[in-house]
């Protein structure tokens, strides 16, 4: 050892862990897991065991879940039935015994609700869309990407890991996109990244006229539909399909995690393009494949939302009910074109604290939504109502946030 390392002051690290939790706190962004179990069949109501003792019943109304298909009956046989068909686990990477028949039969069937040649499955969405973003420019030399602002931390992972280069248009802004697009080189590849529903706003991207922007400059185009699949469209292909704009994308990514209500994550394209993430990606190579039994449980529920909007009208107008009781009530609810409702609150003291008092006191569980997820001073809580809830929760839900509003002098909407 040298002298200078001898006499070197030695490293606090734990101090440092310390520091970085610290900061979180006093931010007012620290994050809490609720420790729950949600009751089988009786969604959305769930049992949760933090600051007292044993299960007290709550609603939940954060749930991703939005059309509590990770309850359905259909779901739960096709996944019980694959236990006992296959056991649990996949068994590897999908190269090395984790490709299964339910693996091939649920890309298929991915495919043709995109109305794409192909699909690729990946353990979560978030997985998708890193390793496809950061694969596909590093397969394209000199690509840039282009990337709506309020794009998900994965799509920024991923472009950020391609090592390309990228240009950030601002938030649907058709002509800021055209300018970045303009100025650079016309025989650049180029990828124009974006999603469809932003999950946190509840607003829609124009994917009709970022796909007339592709066509003029000779653009690919990626569309992360994970709030839309199984939402959105006659059986559930998201907004591209309710636009009529699926064959006119390069790649639709997707999740099974949310209206499908299981696990994962899968991108449609043409074969050629599946064929080349699916033999360069990292993230899809080497990490071992989901379990059969997950994916016969999605499966199961990207067929039954093919053939079923019952789900999807019913969440529909849940949402539109919420909606309409909280402007009502004068709570500052966004204006939201899609099943999202969130309830600005702009401090993220007082959304942990508004979030705190529903769980405490009125058995409702709602998180608070604070930054990096949004800009500071745009913090909020998000609601997604879906077909179980009804208007006796909602009433009550609206009742108890009135309360809240006025036990804390927090500002009503004009």
């Amino acid at each position: 050892m040298s002298i200078d390392a001898q006499h070197a002051p030695m490293v606090d690290y734990g101090r440092a862990f310390s520091a970085a939790i610290d900061r979180l706190h006093a931010e007012g962004r620290y994050r809490v897991f609720i420790d729950i179990l949600r009751n089988k069949g009786m969604f959305p109501n769930a049992r949760c065991f933090a600051g007292h003792n044993g299960p007290k019943p709550i609603t939940v109304w954060c749930s991703n879940d939005y059309l509590t298909m990770g309850q359905h009956p259909d779901v739960i046989a096709a996944m019980e039935a694959a236990l006992h068909d296959v056991g649990a686990g996949s068994g590897g990477t999908r190269n090395i015994g984790g490709n299964t028949h339910y693996h091939v039969d649920l890309e298929a069937e991915l495919a043709d609700l995109h109305d794409k040649e192909a699909a690729l499955l990946f353990t979560s969405g978030y997985v998708s869309n890193e390793a496809t973003l950061s694969t596909l420019a590093r397969i394209l030399p000199g690509c840039i990407i282009y990337s709506d602002e309020l794009n998900h931390a994965s799509m920024i992972a991923g472009i950020r890991n391609s090592g390309c280069e990228k240009r950030v248009f601002r938030h649907n802004d058709l002509a800021h996109l055209e300018e970045l697009l303009a100025a650079d080189d016309p025989s650049a590849p180029k990828l124009i990244a974006f999603e469809s529903v932003y999950s946190m706003d509840g607003d829609i991207a124009p994917i009709h006229a970022i796909c007339d922007l592709a066509d003029k400059y000779n653009a690919l185009t990626y569309l992360d539909e994970v709030h839309a699949v199984g939402m959105y469209g006659a059986r559930g292909g998201g907004i591209s399909e309710r636009d009529d704009a699926a064959s006119r994308l390069t790649i639709i990514e997707g999740t099974l995690g949310k209206a499908f209500g299981v696990m994962g994550g899968y991108i449609a394209a043409d074969r050629n393009i599946i064929d080349v993430i699916r033999s360069y990606a990292p993230g899809f190579i080497f990490t071992t494949s989901l379990s059969p039994v997950l994916v016969a449980g999605a499966l199961a529920s990207v067929r039954h939302l093919k053939a079923s909007s019952v789900e999807r009208d019913g969440q529909q107008a849940a949402a539109a009910m919420l909606k309409t009781m909280f402007a009502d009530a004068g709570l500052p609810v966004m204006a939201s074109t899609t099943h999202i409702v969130p309830l600005m609150v702009g401090d993220p003291v007082k959304a942990k604290r508004i979030s705190d008092i529903l769980l405490a006191e009125y058995g409702v569980y709602v998180q608070p939504i604070n930054y990096p997820t949004v800009p500071r001073g745009t913090e909020r809580l998000r609601f997604t109502p879906g077909p179980s809830h009804d208007e006796g929760m909602m009433r009550d839900l609206t009742e108890a946030l009135v309360e809240i509003w006025g036990r804390m002098e927090l500002k009503r909407a004009a």
